[in-house]
């Protein structure tokens, strides 16, 4: 988010916050599950951040904040939602949650054979396949330098306990895309949905899915994939600040096309 965040600076005092288990630094083992998630949104919203005037959040974090301020009230005045995701990467491919996806995750949690596990799917080869397959427009965003970066986070120490239950869906803020539709429906402030037109079909099927909702402004960029905001930070901002504008009033649901 960091490039994102360095544009808007020109205009609002921004404030980054990592997602708990993930991060730069070194994570306890621990059953991550959702409701330590809306925990943390509210310590979040109600110690941290209570006043502030927008949030911006990508992937899983957008669908938990969306759930955040469909049952607790608004926590800012603008809701901007980058790449909304709601089922993870294994529950997706497989169209549906399956048992063994539990058993799978908790697979990675032992001292010897959990590390090794994690190793074995968190490498330079696994990754670039990713970001070639979902993440990234150009595969060649991704060089030397940013490939670094990227594995010097899965290398901290505990970093696989919240990875593994991502991928196996355990951290799933809803089981359902009715139940996404249905929190959307509740939220009283206006909210941007911000995607790639080059998105997987499968998590951009659930992004269209929520273009319905009537306070919902839909805004699709031509490039990058699922972290387009990441590669195309300049794209995101264009499309973010009009929104943020306290000026512009948002009057039920838009579809518009940058």
């Amino acid at each position: 988010m960091q490039p994102l965040q360095s544009l808007l600076c020109s205009s609002f005092e921004t404030l980054a916050v990592d997602w708990p288990g993930f991060g730069d630094r070194d994570r306890p083992r621990i059953d991550w599950r959702p409701s330590l998630y809306d925990e943390f949104l509210r310590y979040l919203f109600g110690e941290v951040v209570s006043e502030s005037y927008a949030v911006i959040a990508a992937g899983h974090a957008a669908s938990y904040v969306a759930k955040h301020f469909a049952e607790h009230g608004p926590a800012s005045e603008r809701l901007v939602l980058l790449s909304p995701t709601w089922r993870g990467p294994l529950p997706t491919m497989m169209r549906g949650d399956r048992p063994m996806f539990a058993k799978l995750a908790k697979a990675f949690d032992p001292p010897v054979i959990g590390p090794l596990l994690y190793r074995l799917n968190i490498n330079r080869l696994v990754i670039g396949m990713m970001a070639r397959g979902h993440v990234y427009g150009d595969p060649r965003w991704l060089n030397k330098e940013r490939m670094r970066e990227k594995l010097r986070v899965t290398r901290n120490s505990g970093a696989r306990h919240a990875s593994a239950r991502f991928v196996t869906g355990r951290l799933d803020p809803f089981r359902s895309r009715s139940e996404l539709l249905s929190a959307l429906e509740r939220i009283d402030v206006p909210v941007l949905s911000l995607f790639s037109e080059q998105a997987p079909a499968k998590s951009r099927l659930e992004m269209e899915a929520m273009a319905g909702a009537a306070n919902v402004t839909t805004v699709r960029v031509p490039a990058g994939k699922l972290s387009f905001y990441e590669e195309h930070p300049g794209d995101a901002a264009d499309a973010i600040k009009p929104f943020l504008d306290p000026a512009v009033r948002h009057p039920g649901a838009a579809v518009a096309r940058g």
